[in-house]
């Protein structure tokens, strides 16, 4: 528990990542922003997408289906937003120390919830749980 602390007090203070070890190839450091760069665009696009299921589809489902949609898409989104930063963190770190980068069950797990979502959003088109 103490190790997580630690990090979730590194996304705060970078500078602090910096005494660690020696520093990388910038090009390395500039990669490891990028890729969080494009979790973070993937979440604002899951954030997206719950809003606009739950503001724009009132008319075509229950309520019910439209929340539960909404709230998947939502949680994807803040996931996806706290692993962004803290694989950021986890790399930056590793690099510094010469360690091999970390590895994550968790594009695994969120492109599978990602294809249960679709699944479930083709399942309401075809059958069409109109309210």
């Amino acid at each position: 528990m103490r190790e997580v602390g630690e990090s979730v007090r590194l996304w705060f203070a970078p500078a602090r990542i910096q005494q660690e070890g020696t520093t990388p190839d910038y090009r390395f450091s500039l990669a490891n922003e990028r890729t969080f760069l494009a979790w973070i665009r993937t979440a604002l696009a899951l954030i997206g997408g719950g809003f606009a299921v739950d503001q724009f589809l009132t008319n075509h489902l229950t309520h019910w289906v439209r929340v539960v949609l909404a709230v998947c898409l939502l949680a994807g989104g803040v996931a996806c937003t706290l692993r962004a930063v803290n694989h950021w963190v986890r790399c930056e770190r590793a690099m510094r120390q010469g360690e091999n980068l970390p590895v994550s069950r968790f594009p695994a797990v969120m492109a599978v919830v990602i294809a249960l979502i679709a699944v479930a959003m083709v399942a309401v088109v075809l059958f069409g749980w109109a309210g």
